[in-house]
């Protein structure tokens, strides 16, 4: 309407508006970044790939853990429920932020085609494997996770391509991360999408 000023951040991203998604590898700030972004929206819902998983309380096998068919298994489940909970609230009017380790390309295609017809936006935090490192050192003790491997993942993560926002967080706090996702992702994370 001609003489209304509408909020950017409203017509792109929020409402339900877009699904957005963000990963990174362990201690990149996904969980952080999420809820800080999930609470300057006007609607939204938080959901926390770690937490669905841990939703299995018997039979519980990490990512990473054995036997790794099991873990794989578990890890697909994750991804249908996160896909079904982000489906719903967007559906609903809220804009799920999905917080969750995607490694690699086969992944990110069961996201793309699960919350199809959906807009789905990326944004994939890459701070530097130090800032990894450190991260992880100034979490509460129980929160620390130690994982060595991040060229294989980075390295996988690569397959998807020029898909997404690979933003390298290294030099901003979280508050900054925050902020700049919130008013860049509608036009950045949507890329080749």
């Amino acid at each position: 309407m001609p003489g209304v000023v509408t909020d950017p951040v409203s017509e792109t991203l929020d409402n339900g508006e877009s699904c957005l998604i963000i990963t990174g590898a362990p201690a990149a700030g996904k969980s952080t970044i999420s809820q800080l972004v999930a609470a300057e929206l006007a609607r939204s819902a938080r959901l926390n790939g770690d937490f669905v998983h841990e939703l299995i309380v018997s039979g519980f096998v990490w990512g990473l853990g054995e036997p790794p068919d099991e873990a794989a298994r578990q890890a697909r489940l994750t991804r249908k429920n996160l896909c079904a909970l982000a489906a719903n609230f967007a559906d609903a009017g809220f804009t799920p932020i999905i917080d969750t380790l995607i490694p690699d390309r086969e992944g990110l295609d069961y996201f793309l085609e699960a919350l199809r017809p959906r807009r789905v936006l990326l944004v994939v935090l890459t701070p530097t494997i130090e800032v990894h490192h450190y991260r992880n050192t100034i979490r509460e003790p129980d929160e620390q996770f130690f994982f060595e491997d991040y060229e294989t993942l980075t390295a996988n993560m690569r397959g998807f391509g020029t898909v997404g926002w690979w933003f390298d967080t290294s030099a901003l706090t979280p508050d900054d991360t925050a902020t700049q996702i919130i008013a860049n992702a509608a036009t950045l994370a949507g890329k080749g999408i």
